[in-house]
């Protein structure tokens, strides 16, 4: 916690005044806007997430959408190039059209961010939900219960992501909505990391005097996890899912890539760029688009995650030192 701020007073008067500190939630959002680098990341999701929540609206604008194939606008006897400069961009394709299929690239691209951030948004909360839990109960819990739940995680911690979820969507049913099934899987193999997090900030938490008096007072243990641990976990957690956020965005898309993540006709940057890895000389905006979006979406991410996990804990520096100087630091 910052020192409280030190006023003089009148000269006559001979005494100093001292202003209250400002709360929590004032400290972080002062020290958050002190960071450029991080408020621009900010305005770049918030762009990103306002267009794919409005994807319906805007491809109705340009009069397209992202199922319908136009084989008039493909030239058939290259392989299925698009006809016109620049992949076929005009008035009617904004962006040009998808190789062999004709379809709008700009309305595959907007309802590909629904599909990619909902999917890492879905899997992030259900790690950070089952994370928190498990991480809580190993360090209420007795003897035994630790130590069960701690090898638990250890087993998830060591199962290779990607191979379980490879075998995963390899053996489930193709009528399952596949992003829900990907997300599920991304958040039930992959939250071993924030439930060692969790219980390693709760076993320290629970040997402070307020802590120790409530379980003493004869508090249960999920009282005492909900009133006085809970709140201090917030920052911890808050931080290691801003981080998680990208990662689950770049596994979907490898997923995607692979084959087994999204299937068509449903959008998706990873599954666009599974379909253009074969286009990049004919029809390079094909593959670059999609690969663009998602380069700026994780980047985002990453820098917006590291501006929260300064702001949250001042006394760690900035990894990204990018619009974070020292003297504005100082000042937050």
């Amino acid at each position: 916690m910052s020192e409280p701020f030190v006023a003089l007073g009148a000269a006559e008067a001979g005494t100093d005044v001292v202003l209250a500190p400002a709360s929590g939630a004032r400290q972080f959002w002062r020290r958050l806007r002190a960071q450029r680098a991080a408020l621009l990341a900010a305005g770049v999701i918030a762009l990103l997430v306002l267009v794919a929540l409005a994807a319906p609206l805007l491809t109705a604008i340009e009069g397209q959408d992202p199922t319908t194939y136009h084989p008039r606008l493909v030239d058939s006897a290259s392989g299925g190039v698009p006809v016109g400069a620049f992949g076929g961009m005009g008035a009617d394709h904004w962006l040009g059209v998808e190789p062999q299929t004709g379809r709008d690239l700009f309305a595959r691209l907007v309802y590909g961010a629904r599909v990619s951030l909902g999917v890492a948004l879905s899997a992030t909360l259900l790690q950070v939900l089952i994370g928190v839990v498990v991480g809580v109960a190993a360090a209420l819990g007795g003897r035994w219960a630790d130590q069960v739940l701690s090898r638990a995680t250890d087993v998830i911690i060591a199962m290779p992501l990607m191979i379980m979820a490879l075998a995963l969507l390899a053996i489930v049913p193709g009528g399952f909505p596949r992003p829900v099934l990907v997300a599920a899987i991304i958040g039930l193999v992959a939250w071993g990391s924030i439930a060692k997090i969790v219980r390693a900030h709760a076993l320290t938490l629970k040997e402070l005097d307020h802590v120790a008096a409530a379980r003493l007072s004869g508090w249960g243990p999920w009282r005492v996890a909900r009133r006085e641990l809970l709140p201090a976990l917030a920052a911890p957690v808050i931080t290691y899912a801003a981080l998680l956020f990208p990662l689950n965005i770049t596994t979907e898309a490898a997923l995607s890539f692979l084959g087994v993540g999204v299937k068509p006709p449903t959008p998706s940057w990873g599954q666009m760029l599974t379909q253009a890895d074969v286009w990049y000389q004919a029809a390079p905006q094909y593959l670059l688009l999609p690969a663009g979006a998602l380069f700026v979406t994780v980047l985002a991410l990453t820098v917006l995650g590291d501006g929260v996990r300064t702001a949250l804990d001042p006394r760690a520096a900035s990894r990204l030192r990018v619009g974070t100087g020292r003297r504005r630091e100082a000042k937050a």
